[in-house]
């Protein structure tokens, strides 16, 4: 199951950019999936919780986005959604996808910082990591 390494990397990511920062704890980590990219939300979710115990991580809410896989046509210049199985035809023409535009990210798109200032009432310092 390579969501278990694929939640352990971004546990170890986030896990990094909270010592850089001197933060005590994160709320929530946002994910953009691609389609295309072969991970099961559900799976992951699953492994995230078993990867996140012991760590300032733990507690923290896992949201994911699943991104659209996309193609482009080289001779037409058509973009079309590839939709799952992936069709990987030029509606407009028929050529072959000259390439992939979107579908195989794995990214982490935002975390939320927890406040310690006011962790006993439950609000959140937003911070935006982009990979």
């Amino acid at each position: 199951m390579h969501e278990m390494s694929l939640a352990v990397a971004v546990v170890d990511q986030v896990e990094t950019a909270a010592r850089s920062r001197g933060a005590v704890g994160v709320s929530s980590i946002e994910l953009d999936v691609g389609e295309l990219a072969g991970v099961v939300a559900d799976a992951l979710a699953f492994c995230f919780e078993l990867a996140c115990a012991g760590t300032v991580v733990e507690g923290a809410e896992l949201i994911t986005r699943t991104v659209p896989g996309t193609a482009r046509c080289a001779p037409c210049d058509e973009v079309w959604p590839v939709g799952m199985p992936p069709r990987l035809l030029c509606p407009g023409c028929g050529a072959a996808a000259d390439a992939l535009l979107s579908g195989r990210e794995l990214q982490i798109r935002r975390v939320r910082w927890a406040d310690p200032e006011a962790a006993h009432e439950r609000r959140h310092q937003p911070i935006t990591e982009e990979s």
